[in-house]
């Protein structure tokens, strides 16, 4: 599936799309996305332990940058931190 064929959220001007227990950040058509994995929730459901990748978006299997941090907020925080530096070099 396309990411113009979900719905999305946007975060610092990128966007957010979430598939079951992963959430994608930034545009597939971009160099870099990253990847939030949720691999702990806490009794209520929420997210409490992430794992965090950047990825080149034609080779998902590489990792450029990788870290685990307590928290959808905090784990997104330093992911979106990583991209725009990432883009930053790029251009």
């Amino acid at each position: 599936m396309e990411l113009k064929d979900k719905e999305y959220i946007e975060y610092k001007g990128l966007p957010l799309v979430k598939d079951g227990d992963v959430i994608y950040y930034g545009y597939a058509n971009a160099k870099y996305i990253l990847r939030l994995d949720i691999i702990m929730k806490d009794p209520q459901g929420n997210p409490s332990m992430i794992f965090i990748t950047i990825c080149p978006t034609n080779d998902m299997t590489k990792v450029i940058k990788q870290s685990t941090k307590t928290g959808l907020y905090d784990a997104l925080d330093l992911g979106a931190e990583w991209l725009q530096q990432l883009y930053k070099e790029d251009n």
